[in-house]
């Protein structure tokens, strides 16, 4: 497998336990708390798997040696979209829905932590073959 394919699989393994620890968690909350809260949290962990999602796709859109440049400026994109479309998005949970800040954050951190907890899992997985 490539380089980049390598890659790919380890974000989309990401990005499962992503959406795997935010579906568990929107329920805990949702059992739990009431309906709000649990819009809340959902709202959090969005907040973190769509800007995550981006940086990927942006991330591996090239491989290769030779489009080397291209592969650094697709990188930068990313990081540059995925800063942006993380701060729109928590302007507009706070702005237009309202959403209660604690529950936010909270999903947002435990879904980003699932996601850096992941990459470390497997990329050490892949290490070690």
């Amino acid at each position: 497998m490539t380089l980049a394919g390598q890659g790919k699989a380890l974000a989309r393994r990401g990005f499962i336990v992503q959406v795997i620890t935010a579906v568990c968690l929107v329920v805990i909350v949702a059992v739990m708390f009431n309906r709000h809260s649990a819009m809340s949290a959902a709202a959090g962990a969005l907040i973190s798997i769509l800007p995550t999602s981006v940086f990927s796709w942006f991330a591996f859109r090239y491989s290769g040696a030779r489009k080397n440049a291209l592969v650094a400026k697709s990188f930068s994109q990313g990081s540059k979209m995925k800063l942006a479309l993380t701060i729109i998005l928590f302007v507009v949970t706070f702005a237009g829905l309202n959403a209660a800040p604690i529950e936010v954050f909270l999903a947002y951190v435990v879904t980003t932590a699932s996601h850096g907890l992941a990459m470390f899992h497997y990329g050490t997985k892949n290490n070690e073959n």
